[in-house]
C-alpha cells in the first residue's frame, strides 16, 4: 500500500469501445529512446517506456496486464518505476496508477524524458516521484476521438467528467494544492519542466544528471509512423484510415519499419524518406 494518502481511481470505461488518445504535441515532444541509466542493474525496477494501452504499430505498449505481471512477479517489496512515455489510453493508465498505489512496498516513479498525459497519472502513484531537469509532465483533460449525433456526444461528455475530476484529485493529494487549482491546469493543458515539478509538489527531487541515457533510434520506424498517425488525425483523417495509408506507404516502401528486405542502401534510403515523411507530416499539427 502506497506510504501516501492517494485517492482511488474509478476503473472502466465510460461507454464499450471508447478508447482516450495520445495528443499530437505529447507525441511530437517524446524522444522514445530515452532510458534509465542503470536499467540492467535494476532487479526490481518496471519499465515505462512506450505508449499507455497496446500501440497498433508495435503490437506492444504499456497495459495494465503487464503491469500486475510485473508486480506479481516481483512480489511484495520497494519497487522502482522508469517513465518515458508520451500518455495514451487515460483508462488504462489510470488502471496502472491503482496497481502501483495497492503495491505492497515502497514505489519510487523516476520520469526520466516525458510523463504526458495517461502516463503522468501513473507517475503520481510513486511514494517518492523524482523528475530529469529536462523532463516534462504534461496533464490535461481527457483527450478522445469520437463519433455519433449531438446526443451522443452530450452524454459522452457527461460520462467523462468523473475522470477529469479523479485526475484533478490526484494532482491535488500529490502536490497539496487545491482542486481547481488542478483543474485550471488541465483545462489549460500544463506542460511542467522538471525542477518547476519539483517546486509545484508533483515531484519530490532530480534525477541525477548521469541517471538518462539516450539509446536513439532502436524504435525510430515505429515512433515515425506513429508521428505520421497523429499528425493526420489532427487534421481530421479518420484512425482507420490514417492507418491504413501508412501501411500502404510501408509495404510500398519495402516497409521500412523493418522487415529487413531489398538492397541494404536502399533500405537505408527508404529509412530516411519516411522519417523525413513523419517530420513533415507531424510539422501539419502547427499549421492545421
Amino acid at each position: 500500500m502506497s506510504m501516501r494518502t492517494l485517492p482511488a481511481a474509478p476503473t472502466g470505461r465510460p461507454a464499450t469501445g471508447v478508447r482516450s488518445e495520445i495528443l499530437p504535441r505529447a507525441m511530437e515532444r517524446w524522444n522514445p529512446g530515452l532510458r534509465a541509466a542503470a536499467d540492467g542493474e535494476q532487479d526490481r525496477s518496471i519499465s515505462v517506456y512506450d505508449t499507455i494501452g497496446q500501440d497498433y504499430w508495435t503490437g506492444e505498449g504499456v497495459t495494465a496486464r503487464r503491469i500486475a505481471g510485473a508486480l506479481r512477479a516481483l512480489g511484495p517489496g520497494d519497487v522502482t518505476v522508469n517513465v518515458n512515455s508520451p500518455g495514451g489510453d487515460m483508462f488504462e493508465g489510470i488502471a496502472i496508477y491503482n496497481l502501483l498505489r495497492e503495491h505492497q512496498g515502497h514505489v519510487t516513479v523516476k520520469v526520466l524524458g516525458l510523463a504526458a498525459s495517461a502516463a503522468s497519472v501513473i507517475a503520481m502513484a510513486g511514494d517518492t516521484v523524482q523528475i530529469a531537469r529536462a523532463g516534462f509532465l504534461m496533464i490535461h483533460n481527457a483527450w478522445i476521438v469520437a463519433a455519433g449525433n449531438r446526443n451522443d456526444l452530450r452524454e459522452l461528455s457527461a460520462w467523462l467528467e468523473p475522470f477529469d475530476a479523479v485526475m484533478a484529485d490526484i494532482y491535488a493529494a500529490r502536490t497539496g494544492a487545491d482542486v481547481k487549482a488542478m483543474t485550471k491546469l488541465m483545462d489549460g493543458e500544463s506542460w511542467i519542466g522538471g525542477s518547476s515539478a519539483v517546486e509545484q509538489g508533483f515531484a519530490d527531487g532530480l534525477l541525477a544528471s548521469d541517471g538518462v541515457n539516450n539509446q536513439g533510434g532502436a524504435r525510430a520506424q515505429a515512433h515515425a509512423a506513429r508521428r505520421i498517425e497523429s499528425a493526420l488525425r489532427a487534421s481530421g483523417m479518420p484512425k482507420t484510415e490514417a492507418m491504413r495509408l501508412i501501411s500502404e506507404i510501408k509495404t510500398g516502401a519495402g516497409d521500412p519499419a523493418g522487415s529487413g528486405a531489398g538492397d541494404p542502401a536502399e533500405r537505408g534510403a527508404l529509412h530516411a524518406d519516411f522519417s523525413q515523411t513523419a517530420a513533415k507530416a507531424a510539422s501539419l499539427t502547427c499549421i492545421l
